[in-house]
């Protein structure tokens, strides 16, 4: 399994895609204007507590005040005399008009603002630093008891001959890590908190550390033993990031090499081609089948479709093929659109319980790949399978695109006669309310051309009940659902 990593700059946008056997399998985008601000710390006011909703917003400088959890304020942040029995309560965590550090862990999302914690985690390759704590984590993904014990023992020591006070968890690069190798990622993860520490004397309100930029991210949380290779089109930011990877992961330097072709970067993996079709509602199986993926504001719902396949032996045989090919898909569409929160997925019905097990089981395998952490639930009698995944930035159509101004979003649009009605209760209406020789309808083309024809005779018997002319007019620049009635 051939893995790459494609880095494409230009002065607007940064843009990371991740392949894997020459299909693209995650996208990053970020833009100079409206970066993300996920690892971000600040120094921020507590304007609002809410009891009820056991949270408070926490301006932070930034154009929507963040929101903060009772559950994300560490334990030590309790004024002291609280009851125990009440140490989670957020009137007895924080307090308004008081200033706090906190690190965003979700960026603004919709009308959302950032979801912000004051349990500050500053990541290296191996490490993530947490200086409000002091115990000593390995991943989950690091399964081994013998190699979580070795590295918990590692990182102990070092952080002890350092005399470094705070926490550390182990990052699943770290599996092999040495001695030398914690050192320099525990010395590098200081040097930043000793920045942090000094803006907050400085700084009142706003940043106090911002996280690497997109590019330096994708060598720090991407770039793993896996990667055989990292191309970067920018001579500028290769150099950069050079650099930093010979101070961080020097590992990961003879992997890298700049891109100086004329055809652009992603064009030779079809990326380009790639993105635009993550962007369609329909996915197509190469099996004939497809899926039809929906994104709304609660969840995102994936149904699961045989289309022209018809399979080779049975029903039953056919339904299970399309649905595990499906889901093969569905992990990968996932990664690609970055979708997070609850996402539904319709199975087609199987009458088999081994069919749907083999289904689940592949499914489960198939998200066990994504980087993001996701949850799976039973699938239901109904075929259903409920899965989380983690949000933490907007998905690939929200990042790309808007609501459509003709549709409002919807996804459909009044028909020609619908508007037809609806102006021929607005033309009532003005003549009983106002008085005018006449009347003239503004609206788009198709629509006066039902006017004229199909419902012409509607139009000759309201203009005879009114006793007033009607006039009518296109106006190119109107959509099918706009249109104005004016007096004459």
């Amino acid at each position: 399994m051939t893995e790459e990593i494609l880095v494409n700059i230009t002065p607007q946008e940064t843009r990371v895609a991740f392949v894997e056997n020459g299909v693209l399998q995650e996208v990053h985008i970020e833009r100079s204007h409206g970066k993300g601000i996920t690892g971000n710390v600040y120094r921020g006011k507590v304007v609002r507590v809410l009891p009820g909703m056991q949270a408070a917003f926490v301006n932070i400088g930034l154009e929507r005040t963040g929101f903060l959890h009772a559950g994300d304020i560490l334990v030590n942040h309790v004024k002291e005399g609280t009851n125990p029995d009440e140490k989670g309560l957020i009137s007895n965590l924080v307090r308004e008009g008081e200033h706090i550090v906190v690190q965003a862990i979700k960026d603004p999302i919709g009308t959302k603002g950032a979801r912000l914690t004051t349990n500050i985690a500053i990541p290296s390759r191996n490490l993530v630093y947490l200086p409000g704590t002091d115990y000593v984590g390995i991943s989950q993904r690091i399964s081994g008891d013998e190699d979580r014990k070795r590295l918990k023992k590692l990182v102990t020591e070092v952080r002890d001959q350092e005399q470094i006070r705070g926490g550390f968890i182990v990052r699943t690069a770290a599996e092999s890590v040495t001695s030398p190798d914690v050192l320099q990622d525990i010395q590098f993860l200081r040097r930043i908190w000793e920045r942090i520490e000094k803006q907050k004397t400085e700084v009142k309100l706003g940043l106090l550390h911002e996280d690497l930029p997109l590019a330096m991210r994708t060598l720090r949380d991407l770039a793993t033993d896996e990667i055989e290779r990292i191309r970067i089109d920018s001579r500028e930011t290769y150099a950069r990031a050079r650099g930093l990877a010979m101070d961080l992961v020097p590992d990961v330097v003879q992997k890298m090499e700049y891109y100086p072709g004329e055809r652009p970067i992603f064009d030779l993996y079809s990326v380009e081609d790639e993105i635009q079709k993550a962007l369609d509602r329909v996915v197509p199986l190469k099996s004939g089948g497809h899926l039809v993926f929906d994104q709304t504001e609660a969840m995102t719902t994936v149904d699961v479709n045989t289309g022209a396949y018809v399979g080779k032996r049975n029903v039953e045989e056919t339904l299970f093929k399309t649905n595990l090919e499906a889901t093969q898909c569905i992990a990968r569409q996932l990664r690609l659109r970055n979708l997070g929160g609850i996402i539904i997925v319709d199975f087609i019905d199987m009458q088999q319980e081994e069919h749907r097990r083999q289904v689940m089981r592949a499914l489960d395998k198939a998200l066990g790949r994504d980087g993001v952490r996701a949850l799976i639930a039973d699938m239901s009698s109904l075929g259903l399978v409920e899965i989380t995944r983690k949000r933490t930035r907007e998905s690939l159509e929200r990042t790309l695109t808007q609501p459509c101004s003709a549709c409002s979003g919807r996804g459909v649009q009044k028909t020609s006669q619908t508007i037809c009605y609806e102006i021929f209760r607005e033309l009532l209406r003005e003549s009983r309310q106002f008085e005018a020789e006449g009347l003239m309808v503004l609206a788009s083309q198709p629509v006066i051309d039902m006017l004229e024809d199909e419902e012409s005779t509607g139009l000759a018997d309201l203009q005879a009940f009114i006793g007033h002319p009607i006039q009518l007019q296109v106006e190119p620049a109107y959509t099918q659902e706009m249109f104005d009635v004016v007096l004459l």
